[in-house]
């Protein structure tokens, strides 16, 4: 029986200790969650680390004569990390009453987005709270860098003063809208388009890495000394002109706004080779401003008249007629099973020659032609179409070319009047190019050329990938019917739809166009035109094919495509004529490296790597500037310190455009660019006070 009651002791005493140490270990849980919670979960965080994604500076993109198009400009984020032991050195704290009161009035004379006493409470609360990766300013400019950099605590650096740096660069076209949407758009929250999506791999480099360590609050900061670096991203030669491209652009635009048109392209292309020179796409905005917002040169639609070549092409290849064959007009109208062919102007006219249809762009003459030769055997015709490439994309470098339309007896589609209707530019969808490309090859002696937009991709100013022109087809047609299809197309300009257009200073040749074209759901009732224009000059030794195509408003009053299309080619002609046909510019190349480079720290440390891996000597001073020039005098690297006070416009003078761009517009001015080569002049000395929005006009040579 005593044992018994020993057991049952011990048995509670059991019991009740381990109730104890239960509640002991709760007790802990608890001690550990909820008040050393922040402790432990912090050194969690301190001890999370991992590499994220450093971008590397895209490349830019240049014209053929050397001017940049689409580049690169640093932006920086600011943050500050109050864990900094020299914030909080028990001896020596950087983080005072004084200099805080000090880095506040700075920082609000500088910004001037927020009071002196903002910023000291906004700095204040990121110190109690420790905050290891504190926003201070997004997005501030090179120079807003140079002068935040020497205020009070930020001038102590990293370690000591918590200053954390990030760099990011931002896309700008110098030029703004010309060949906006050819050249593109690289953008952080969608797709790329134009010639920034096509070359993206080579422009973007080889992303870095760079180790973060994750902070309370789920943040992360940078550690330092372990950094992958980036490598940057190679240059893009294209084949666009600036002068021409500006010059289409100024042409187009003058013609949209004066018919208030919906959209409109225009497209320049050299004759021998099928490099695009220019290439304007400008569309009507909700405010009435045009802006280039698509690439219309690649859009499809039914082309209308402007495909009558195509149409001539199979009839003379075939031999079934000849320029001075003769074709019934009827007066301008063909009833066809239960539709009717209508010119798209009245006139009085019966038996004319084929030569003479054409000329006045008779849809009637165009339409019986082809449905007299070809209505047994239909798909003759549109063989004719397809050995043309009239049924797939040019193939230039631009994604986004839409597909076109050859209609043979196999389609769904196709009707009693497909073919006589395809005969004069409906029931086929073509885009500009494609006319372009076409015209091109009459241009060309019947050589049929691919159009491209890109000569050679660059590194270190050396070519790593070179294009050559790209021949489709050797010829288009025979020779005899070559000589008659330039006979016609100079005959539309003597004496057909586009005689108001000829001048006594050159010969061009071309084709006129007018379609209706339907506007979605409510079909052709509003009486919307497509006028358009292809060509090339001069005629005799012919150098660039142009194609012009405007939509215009509903109820356009005028419409015509000699009209309204032909004056946008004469004077991009005229003028191309007297400047590049009559005195042709030699091609520069894009330059080789910048000449410029930031000196971190007043150190020259960038500049000292590249002397080394250079293997040269060098000679200057490296420290009484942020920034120098360097040149390769004799076998030593010489450099020359840029002196620029703040406020004040730097002397850019014998320097490249992308160096002087990158000063003077983080100086805060707005440049104005002329010429190409180096800077020559510029309108504001070196040293003049800089005002608000203020422009400066640089030329180069």
């Amino acid at each position: 029986m005593e044992i018994k009651k020993d057991i049952l002791w011990r048995a509670y005493l059991c019991l009740i200790g381990m109730g104890v140490f239960a509640v002991a270990i709760l007790g802990r849980v608890f001690f550990i969650q909820h008040i050393q919670g922040d402790y432990w979960r912090s050194m969690s965080d301190s001890l999370h680390t991992e590499f994220m994604d450093l971008d590397a500076d895209r490349g830019t993109i240049y014209s053929e004569e050397g001017r940049m198009l689409s580049t690169s400009i640093p932006y920086f984020d600011i943050r500050i990390d109050f864990g900094a032991d020299g914030l909080r050195d028990q001896k020596k704290p950087a983080f005072t009453e004084e200099n805080v009161d000090s880095l506040s009035t700075r920082l609000a004379e500088l910004f001037m987005d927020k009071s002196a006493a903002a910023y000291k409470k906004l700095l204040k609360e990121g110190f109690k709270e420790k905050d290891r990766y504190f926003l201070l300013k997004r997005n501030i400019r090179f120079d807003e860098y140079q002068q935040l950099r020497t205020f009070p605590i930020f001038r102590l650096g990293r370690n000591k003063g918590g200053l954390i740096v990030e760099t990011k660069n931002k896309r700008i076209n110098p030029f703004k809208l010309l060949a906006n949407r050819t050249i593109g758009l690289s953008r952080e929250n969608a797709q790329n388009v134009g010639l920034e999506r096509t070359y993206d791999e080579n422009l973007s480099g080889v992303t870095g890495k760079r180790l973060m360590r994750r902070i309370a609050g789920g943040t992360y900061m940078p550690v330092e000394g372990y950094d992958i670096e980036p490598e940057n991203g190679k240059d893009i030669i294209t084949t666009l002109d600036v002068n021409m491209q500006d010059i289409a652009e100024n042409a187009l635009m003058k013609m949209m706004i004066s018919n208030e048109a919906e959209h409109g392209t225009c497209i320049l292309m050299e004759v021998k080779t099928g490099k695009v020179k220019a290439i304007a796409n400008l569309g009507r905005q909700k405010d009435g401003s045009y802006w280039e917002d698509q690439n219309y040169a690649l859009h499809v639609g039914e082309p209308g008249s402007t495909f009558k070549l195509a149409t001539m092409i199979a009839l003379l290849e075939d031999g079934f007629v000849t320029p001075n064959s003769m074709v019934d007009l009827n007066y301008g109208r063909w009833p066809i099973n239960r539709r009717v062919v209508y010119d798209s102007e009245p006139h009085h006219f019966t038996t004319v020659t084929v030569k003479k249809a054409f000329e006045r762009s008779s849809n009637v003459g165009m339409a019986k032609l082809a449905y007299q030769y070809y209505y047994k055997k239909p798909n003759d015709f549109s063989a004719h179409l397809k050995r043309l490439h009239l049924d797939k994309p040019t193939g230039i470098d631009l994604v986004g070319e839409g597909t076109p339309r050859i209609k043979t007896t196999e389609n769904k589609s196709w009707s009693a009047v497909t073919l006589p209707w395809m005969a004069f530019g409906y029931e086929v969808l073509q885009s500009p190019l494609q006319t372009a490309m076409l015209y091109n090859a009459v241009a060309n002696n019947g050589k049929m050329m691919k159009p491209y937009l890109v000569n050679s991709v660059m590194e270190y100013g050396q070519p790593v990938k070179q294009f050559e022109p790209v021949v489709l087809l050797d010829s288009v047609c025979s020779a005899r019917t070559l000589k008659h299809l330039k006979d016609m197309l100079e005959g539309v300009v003597l004496n057909g739809t586009a005689a108001k257009l000829q001048t006594p200073y050159y010969r061009f040749a071309g084709k006129t166009g007018t379609a209706l074209v339907a506007n979605g759901n409510r079909g052709y009732v509003d009486k919307i035109y497509q006028s358009s224009f292809a060509g090339y000059f001069p005629a005799d030794d012919p150098q660039y094919t142009c194609v012009v195509v405007i939509k215009n408003k509903p109820h356009a009053a005028k419409f015509y495509g000699g009209t309204v299309a032909g004056p946008v080619f004469r004077e991009v002609a005229d003028k191309l004529y007297a400047l590049a046909v009559q005195k042709p510019m030699p091609v520069q190349q894009a330059g080789g490296l910048d000449t410029l480079m930031a000196i971190k720290n007043g150190k020259g440390s960038e500049w000292r790597s590249v002397a080394r891996a250079l293997n040269l000597p060098w000679q200057g001073s490296l420290t009484a500037s942020n920034w120098v020039s360097a040149a390769i005098e004799g076998n030593k690297l010489s450099f020359e310190p840029i002196k620029a006070a703040s406020g004040t416009v730097p002397d850019v003078k014998g320097m490249g455009l992308k160096d002087a761009l990158y000063l003077l517009e983080n100086a805060g001015l707005r440049v104005v660019i002329k010429g190409a080569g180096n800077v020559t002049s510029q309108s504001l000395p070196g040293g003049t006070s800089i005002g608000k929005e203020q422009t400066i006009i640089i030329e180069l040579s």
